[in-house]
């Protein structure tokens, strides 16, 4: 029984450490990092109540350090995932029909924890497994997560509190229910906070989850999942499972419960799903809702008022912080030539003072990308920007090695096509295109800065120029849902910046806002009538 209408209001922002020299955090996480790499972890699925080892492991080495070995991790099959599902129902209607505080305090208790006990673990988690420098892991992996469960709290409470009008004899009411069925979560690897987010977010709701995360990300993702549990979170709520995707979503997909998925990843995956829930309508007890952020391929424009050394800290710091493996990273650049040399140079010269090696090396802005595949095909971009027939050049950086680590240098190619395959293509490492416009042919700039991809999800235009930041604003109006005025396109800030992008970059429902937490809901509306009819007759009916 509730007794008190119990809200919560809008919290700040979770303070950024600066792990200053000195500083006791600083000290902290490196002795956690000395920590960690000492143990050899064995990394369960986490099924209901249950830890799921099924003898057939992977590896999990940092992205830097390919000789060293951080733990396993179990890998399941199909049966896991309709045991997964099976748990995850099985506990539905109590998780559903616990009450609003206590469902609420649970998330906030793990927010706590994040804040407090966990927090060089998460971020050392963060920067072991995923390759980040300490301070894109404290953004990321400590501040965004705290603050997307300590957001999503309030918003959902303002959300509860949200009533229709009534009118005389009658009384209104809407009730918020979770969705019918169980939630699947797919989440990335470069964002610990989007790992944490996506399964939390729905199951803050009352909903029912079974998380997949990345194999490159089960290091963050089973240090998230402790701390959960011991925040109090109920077993069956949130299951984690690591199943290939084919085989995670051939089983989620035919199974009738399924009731919506919440996805970060590659444009053709989440069409693949779309396509595949699209064919298999029939068997749903409701239209299952579908969210997703998806790829990029997101631009800086400079007007020809700009000031360059803003232009230049805006690409160096948008497309090359956590060597560029953000959905939001700059990476095609727009360039006035009556700036470009300056611009040119100056970017140059700031490129070849990043230094790029391991995390624990606090001095690195640069550490290695997450994989072999993705070295690879970020080194073949720029082998085709090396050969003599291109209509590209390499103007700094480009040296790829994966001999200790998937290394690859902050790289800038310059062309003189706008349509050169790195303008138009997502790299999601750390390469920038430039091309360089006619400093009075903005407008046409513009349409190419539109035109160019079909994604939509982050851009900055850098401008003096008040009538330029206007025009560029109402053109690119449906270019970017993250637009950046004298900014890099990258870093939104969870309930100051919703994130989250249209056309090919995804479904828009911006997470870390209380759009994104509409949809895991499904609204009732009910009407009770003090003194109901007893007859059918109006009044209209009678002539005297």
């Amino acid at each position: 029984m509730q007794y008190g209408d119990f809200y919560y209001p809008m919290p700040a922002n979770e303070p950024v450490l600066s792990y200053a020299p000195g500083s006791a955090e600083k000290k902290r996480l490196k002795e956690v990092l000395a920590e960690l790499k000492k143990e050899k972890i064995d990394v369960p699925m986490y099924i209901g109540g249950e830890e799921v080892r099924t003898g057939k492991t992977l590896e999990l080495r940092p992205p830097h350090e390919r000789t060293h070995l951080l733990g396993q991790f179990h890998i399941g099959d199909a049966k896991h995932v309709t045991k997964a599902i099976n748990a995850a129902l099985k506990v539905k209607d109590k998780w559903a029909n616990m009450s609003w505080e206590n469902r609420a305090n649970i998330f906030l208790k793990a927010a706590d924890l994040l804040a407090t006990k966990y927090r060089p673990y998460i971020n050392a988690t963060t920067m072991l497994g995923q390759s980040k420098n300490a301070f894109q892991a404290e953004i990321d992996a400590a501040c965004e997560l705290i603050d997307f469960l300590k957001f999503n709290v309030h918003f959902l409470s303002d959300i509860y509190r949200q009533q229709p009008i009534s009118g005389a004899g009658m009384n209104n009411r809407m009730e918020y229910r979770p969705l019918e069925g169980f939630v699947f979560a797919l989440t990335p690897f470069n964002f610990t906070a989007i790992g944490g987010n996506l399964p939390t977010s729905a199951a803050m709701c009352g909903n029912v989850v079974v998380w997949k995360c990345a194999n490159t990300q089960v290091y963050s993702a089973q240090m998230f999942m402790r701390i959960l549990k011991e925040a109090g979170l109920p077993d069956g709520v949130i299951n984690l499972i690591f199943v290939d995707g084919p085989t995670a979503g051939d089983v989620i997909f035919n199974h009738p419960d399924f009731a919506g998925i919440h996805f970060t990843g590659s444009t053709g995956v989440f069409n693949f799903m779309w396509k595949t829930i699209g064919a298999n309508m029939s068997m749903y007890k409701s239209y299952p809702r579908i969210v997703g952020e998806t790829g990029g391929k997101d631009f800086v424009i400079a007007h020809k008022s700009a000031n360059p050394d803003v232009v230049v800290a805006a690409l160096a710091r948008g497309a090359f912080e956590y060597q560029g493996q953000k959905c939001s990273a700059a990476s095609r650049a727009y360039i006035p030539s009556n700036i470009a040399a300056e611009v040119k140079k100056k970017l140059v010269a700031e490129i070849k003072t990043m230094k790029m090696g391991t995390v624990e090396d606090f001095t690195n802005f640069v550490n290695a990308v997450i994989d072999e595949k993705s070295f690879d095909k970020l080194e073949s971009y720029i082998k085709l920007a090396r050969k003599r027939d291109s209509n590209a050049k390499v103007i700094v950086g480009g040296k790829c090695d994966k001999t200790e680590g998937f290394f690859i240098e902050p790289t800038v190619i310059e062309t003189t096509d706008p349509n050169y395959i790195t303008m138009c293509e997502e790299l999601f490492g750390p390469v920038l295109t430039l091309y360089v416009y006619d400093e009075n042919k903005f407008e046409e700039a513009l349409k190419l800065v539109d035109s160019t991809s079909p994604y939509a999800l982050t851009g900055a235009v850098i401008a003096q120029d008040r009538y330029a930041v206007e025009l560029a604003t109402n053109k690119l109006r449906n270019s970017a849902g993250n637009f950046y005025i004298n900014d890099k396109p990258t870093g939104a800030v969870v309930g100051q910046q919703p994130f989250g992008g249209a056309r090919a970059s995804g479904t828009n429902d911006k997470a870390g806002s209380i759009l994104n937490l509409y949809r895991w809901l499904s609204a009732r509306t009910i009407k009770e009538t003090f003194n109901p009819p007893t007859d059918y007759r109006y009044a209209f009916l009678q002539e005297k």
